[in-house]
């Protein structure tokens, strides 16, 4: 089962206005409610500390990217808020050349590249066929370091 589409950021400050200090950006982490639940524990837990997504699937949404400085309400999978972080660093280079530090940061399964690398290939493989594209070692990468503001 996929996730809901995210719900517009000015519904949800509607909904929620005393979220502070106030989001400018709302996203989502995973692609299932399980995955979804497992990545906001890791936040709250605060071993993860990165994410990444695909440029293409920006581009295909045409949502933008990430920016330094960003304050992001990220919704849980029934797209109620969950956290608030600060994305502090953004950088979008190939798969093949995701540093094992960033791997790191993202905190999920043992912490290692391998890991990450086997992880995020089969995530972005369903990203790819979502928007008609083949994953391959040269896609770019949008890689987010965020601090975790906020648990709501």
């Amino acid at each position: 089962m996929s996730l809901p589409p995210l719900p517009d950021l000015t519904d949800l400050l509607t909904q929620y206005p005393a979220l502070t200090p106030r989001p400018n950006r709302i996203d989502g982490f995973g692609d299932s409610p399980a995955m979804c639940a497992e990545l906001l524990d890791l936040i709250r837990r605060g071993g993860k500390r990165a994410g990444a997504s695909l440029l293409w699937t920006h581009q295909a949404e045409a949502s933008p990217l990430p920016q330094q400085g960003d304050i992001v309400l990220v919704v849980d999978a029934l797209n109620q808020p969950a956290l608030l972080l600060q994305t502090l660093a953004v950088e979008v280079c190939p798969f093949a050349e995701v540093s094992a530090d960033f791997a790191a940061a993202e905190g999920e399964g043992d912490g290692s590249l391998a890991y990450w690398r086997e992880a995020h290939w089969s995530f972005f493989s369903r990203e790819c066929a979502l928007i008609g594209r083949s994953p391959s070692p040269s896609m770019p990468v949008v890689c987010e370091r965020f601090a975790l503001l906020k648990t709501l």
